[in-house]
């Protein structure tokens, strides 16, 4: 049984849990994050109701209705240490008394789907597509902090990207986790599909060196040339690896889908893409209706 001292598992004095100041009735067992707080209502406005809206810090709560089906809608901020605390949040959320700490008789599973921005990295991959990732490879280290992470890592593919790829020792070893197989394949037709490369920053960790030489110039090379049997690196975002990794070790549906604005291959970047963004919550939102 299950613990927990007032500090392991903080709730507010309105019954809600520290971070996302969300109260379990007001969390649907279907919820799309975003790193940006500005595209919830870009969400949100496509609800038929709307019956909460939470906000605390970069966390931006709206549930509500979208045809029959209750959704909520919650940025996340940037990063794999966000995606620690709103995952943990989420299932405390979910499958905590509040009030005892104690875990719930029955364990729900959540359905949690990132609909993120990203970067290609692959020449033939055409800007303003959606981008399915079927993989995530980490390069942050969040997952190592629980002690059961061997059990869901892809074993296969890290050991085969480890023989291929003359990887930096001075940098983190990546490791491969699967998305939820029924949710890649409910969102496969009409995307890209691919392993998306979770970086722990923005500028150096996804070989951007700026003004700063990097250890590795050769690091998007690398990623590029990697393949096994169908699967191949297309793209770069900062959330993915922490959201499966975290799923998996919870029980949790997890799956990312990324409206790909940029191409660092060929140096193309769409500017105006919020009509991308648009296009991608309504193919998402009318795909959870259709499998509803």
């Amino acid at each position: 049984m299950i613990n927990l001292a007032e500090p392991d598992l903080i709730v507010n004095a309105d019954g809600s849990v520290y971070h996302l100041s969300l109260r379990p009735d007001q969390l649907a067992e279907t919820v799309l994050i975003m790193g940006d707080p500005g595209r919830v209502p870009e969400v949100s406005v496509f609800f038929d109701s709307i019956e909460c809206n939470v906000s605390n810090r970069e966390f931006i709560s709206h549930t509500g209705m979208y045809r029959g089906k209750r959704i909520t809608a919650l940025s996340t901020g940037i990063g794999t240490d966000n995606i620690d605390i709103v995952m943990q949040e989420l299932d405390a959320l979910a499958n905590f008394n509040l009030q005892t700490r104690l875990p719930n008789p029955e364990r729900k599973t959540l359905t949690i789907i990132r609909l993120g921005t990203s970067g290609a990295i692959q020449p033939d991959i055409t800007i303003n597509s959606f981008g399915l990732s079927t993989h995530a490879m980490g390069l942050d280290n969040v997952i190592y902090f629980y002690r059961d992470y061997p059990n869901i890592i892809d074993k296969e593919l890290s050991a085969h990207f480890a023989r291929q790829v003359n990887w930096s020792p001075h940098l983190t070893l990546p490791y491969f986790i699967k998305g939820s197989e029924g949710l890649v394949q409910l969102f496969s037709k009409g995307t890209v599909p691919g392993i998306t490369v979770t970086a722990p920053g923005f500028y150096g960790p996804q070989g951007r060196g700026l003004h700063l030489a990097l250890t590795d110039p050769e690091m998007i090379n690398k990623l590029q040339q990697f393949q096994y049997g169908v699967h191949r690196i297309t793209n770069f975002e900062m959330e993915t690896s922490a959201l499966y990794g975290l799923g998996a070790l919870m029980g949790h549906e997890t799956i990312t889908i990324c409206a790909l604005v940029a191409n660092r291959a060929t140096g193309e970047y769409n500017p105006s893409h919020g009509p991308v963004i648009s296009a991608l919550i309504e193919m998402v939102l009318d795909r959870i209706i259709t499998d509803s």
